[in-house]
């Protein structure tokens, strides 16, 4: 059976509609997107920076792209502190620390409209892999692929080409790159939350992927899927599980989860460590809320902290 804990977990803020994809920046800033605003019903998501000092919030930028706006789930930070969004109708954006945003592209580099985004991840070379559930971007019209697999995954590469490099998976939501002992790119880690499965897929060629192989599956059959995930300094990959009030700790070699965290909500959408510490950050969707706990290990070093 697997050990579940329990660390003490400590609510910082609420509110935050959605809730998703909390990330730093270099100067300690941290970031969070808020993907279920809307006005006068239309999206108008939100990306918001925090002030973890008072427990405040403030919007940073609310992208839109000719009138549509957006629905920002999940994000990373480059090493000049940009925030690049994965947007569910607006595909990629590159937000800067000033608010300006812009979308990356529209096409990808064989001409295809680019699907709408969840999550993204940096490798150590500085590609951005990123999964998009979503169909067509605005102003086509809003579709996710929850039953019909038509999600795929993206790879912004150093060279700033859009390459869908998989496709054909049911809502691709959290993703996480594996890297060898000297940092190399092994292992892309992609979730496909209504199978609760955990997709592996090996790195080829810098910026392609092969080798698809089921990595690991979430418990149980009836709680909801797998959602964001992060590496710790061990080689585990911490993954909230979406409605079961958990955080799935796997090994390196993924297969069954090896620890459970117990968190005090049953929807955790995502998560992220301090950098150089061994606290995460997780968001809620229940109360739209951000908590931290302190894990058992430092969280593995993100591209922008890599010299």
């Amino acid at each position: 059976m697997t050990a579940e804990v329990q660390p003490e977990f400590t609510q910082l803020l609420t509110g935050l509609m959605g809730a998703e994809g909390p990330v730093f920046d270099n100067d300690g800033s941290m970031y969070v997107v808020a993907p279920e605003v809307v006005n006068s019903g239309e999206y108008a998501g939100q990306i918001l920076k925090i002030d973890l000092e008072n427990q405040t919030s403030t919007v940073l930028c609310s992208p839109s792209v000719d009138g549509y706006g957006g629905i920002p789930a999940g994000c990373q930070v480059d090493k000049e502190g940009n925030i690049m969004v994965a947007d569910m109708r607006l595909g990629i954006l590159k937000v800067q620390p000033n608010g300006a945003f812009s979308q990356v592209c529209v096409k990808d580099n064989e001409g295809l409209v680019m699907q709408g985004c969840n999550d993204c991840s940096y490798d150590y070379h500085g590609n951005l892999w990123v999964t998009a559930p979503a169909g067509s971007i605005a102003p086509n019209a809003y579709t996710r692929s929850m039953e019909e697999g038509f999600g795929s995954v993206y790879c912004l590469t150093t060279n700033g080409t859009v390459k869908r490099v998989a496709t054909g998976i049911r809502f691709p939501n959290g993703i996480a790159v594996q890297h060898s002992s000297d940092g190399t790119p092994l292992k892309i880690i992609v979730a496909e939350t209504p199978t609760k499965l955990l997709w592996g897929f090996d790195i080829h060629e810098e910026t392609n992927l092969k080798n698809k192989t089921q990595w690991g599956k979430m418990p149980g059959v009836l709680e909801g899927g797998a959602d964001g995930m992060d590496f710790d300094e061990a080689g585990n990959l911490l993954v909230a599980h979406w409605g079961s009030g958990h955080v799935e700790v796997f090994g390196a070699n993924g297969g069954d989860p090896i620890k459970r965290i117990k968190c005090p909500f049953e929807r955790p959408s995502n998560i992220h460590f301090k950098p150089k510490s061994k606290t995460v950050y997780i968001t809620e969707h229940d109360n739209h809320a951000l908590w931290k706990f302190d894990w058992e290990n430092r969280g593995k070093a993100q591209f922008c902290e890599t010299s």
